[in-house]
């Protein structure tokens, strides 16, 4: 088979024509990048010290650094049945069916059809030297048919790179998705540990308050105080039983949020929570460097995708207002009898090639093109947004985790300085040295410095998860796919 000169230059032209692509191929958008974290030592007294890392990413699975294997137990339930996952999962593999579908409409269409038709034509119509039995008739018909719409200016490449962004916005939101509902469980599991523990310690003061109005109705009955003071211990008691109900709501639904965050329902099985205690605070804090943190965020990845998608929906408005070339071709029999289709004479073949260029749409054209602009231009400062978010997320992490330790530091003091304070009063109580006044008062210091120092120590813990949110990259779709 030889090909003449003039087809091969049309030939050539063709695929030419068909690598050109119009509009924007890659939009970059430039990015203010903060200085690097610096190393520091964050020391407390009280508690372990961390160091910051710079440069150092953090780890995938940074919640087994907490030390707990209930923890990590309900990490992996979650990662496993949550039903925001689930639906981030389900968008991502629609979102890539839709992707093959674009690649698909982008190629060669093939279709086989066939037709049987009885009909009769009327006498009035056929010709008067035709005989009448002829007017009856039978015919069958099959072909097959192809068309193949040529991409001149990337038209339709451009609606593969948009479906194709848009699998990699899902598949960025899903990973976006797994952090949210680690650092979240994680957030969850903390405040209730810190809740349990100042409903434990409510319960001690209130236990110390029953003695203390026993040890005041025994001397009372003896003479040596008078009713006011009884009455005084017994108003302390009520308020010390009154700060355990709301604590106990709390810890509910922190057990609640716990559940759901599992795919569980609020109390349909008991959920095995560590304690404040068994918590421990991770020492080693990796910090990004800006770059890399850019690159791996989930939220950040998913607004550059966003921005490659609407780079592509620009060439394709562009492309629609520019000619489209479709080649198309059919070839099959028809006859009168179903197995003489195909006999000598009766196949039929056509060859297509269509040319269509837009002259006059009310310039819906030119109005879909800078609607598209306007989008990238979104896509744009979506992306900087993103960005810039990021970076105030580690910094406000950061921050909170320099003034934890020295906040704990301080209650810790300040609670042993109360402890200290309320026995050296009971003693002076027993002896008769001070009267119920001092002693409600230093016991009332007690309960609030040691609600602080708790509350403190699950501060510095929740902002270490920040800091990992806010740093952190993928979590695998199962927490044990990072461990050997």
């Amino acid at each position: 088979m030889t090909c003449s000169p003039r087809t091969l230059a049309l030939l050539l032209g063709t695929a030419a024509l068909s690598a050109c692509s119009v509009g924007p191929q890659h939009p970059r958008v430039d990015l203010p990048l903060p200085p690097p974290a610096a190393a520091a030592t964050l020391a407390a007294s009280a508690g372990p010290t961390q160091r910051i890392e710079p440069g150092r990413p953090a780890p995938a699975d940074w919640w087994t650094r907490f030390g707990s294997p209930r923890l990590d137990a309900l990490v992996a339930r979650a990662l496993a049945a949550n039903t925001d996952l689930a639906a981030a999962e389900a968008t991502l593999r629609q979102a890539r069916e839709l992707r093959d579908v674009a690649r698909g409409n982008a190629g060669p269409q093939v279709d086989a059809g066939y037709q049987a038709e009885r009909a009769r034509v009327s006498n009035a119509l056929s010709s008067p030297l035709a005989n009448v039995a002829d007017t009856l008739y039978t015919l069958h018909t099959s072909q097959l048919s192809v068309t193949y719409p040529l991409d001149l200016f990337g038209g339709q490449r451009g609606r593969i790179r948009s479906a194709t962004a848009a699998a990699s916005v899902a598949a960025a939101r899903l990973d976006a998705a797994r952090t949210s509902v680690v650092a979240n469980l994680a957030l969850a599991v903390i405040e209730q540990a810190a809740l349990q523990a100042q409903i434990d310690a409510a319960a001690s003061a209130i236990r110390s308050n029953r003695e203390i109005l026993d040890l005041l109705r025994r001397r009372q009955a003896l003479g040596e105080i008078g009713a006011a003071d009884v009455a005084a211990q017994a108003s302390a008691l009520a308020t010390a039983e009154a700060v355990l109900p709301p604590l106990q709501r709390q810890a509910q639904h922190q057990r609640a949020l716990v559940a759901t965050l599992t795919g569980t329902a609020p109390g349909a099985a008991t959920l095995d929570l560590p304690t404040l205690s068994e918590l421990r605070l991770p020492t080693e804090l990796p910090v990004a460097l800006p770059a890399d943190l850019v690159a791996a965020r989930p939220d950040v990845r998913a607004a550059a995708a966003q921005m490659e998608g609407a780079a592509a929906d620009l060439g394709t408005a562009i492309a629609a207002r520019l000619p489209s070339l479709t080649l198309s071709g059919n070839a099959g029999g028809s006859a009168q009898r179903f197995e003489r289709m195909f006999a000598t004479g009766n196949p039929f073949y056509a060859l297509i090639g269509g040319l269509t260029a837009p002259i006059f749409h009310a310039g819906a054209l030119r109005h879909q093109q800078r609607a598209a602009e306007a989008a990238l231009d979104i896509a744009k400062a979506g992306y900087r947004g993103a960005a810039l978010q990021a970076f105030v997320d580690v910094d406000d992490a950061l921050a909170g985790l320099r003034g934890d330790a020295t906040a704990l530091d301080a209650a810790t003091r300040a609670r042993d300085a109360a402890d200290q304070s309320l026995g050296f009063t009971r003693r002076q109580l027993q002896l008769g040295g001070v009267g119920t006044l001092a002693l409600l008062n230093a016991a009332a210091a007690a309960a609030q410095a040691s609600s602080a120092r708790i509350q403190a120590e699950a501060a510095r813990l929740a902002d270490t998860v920040a800091l990992f949110e806010a740093v952190g990259g993928p979590i695998p779709a199962s927490a044990t796919e990072t461990r050997p």
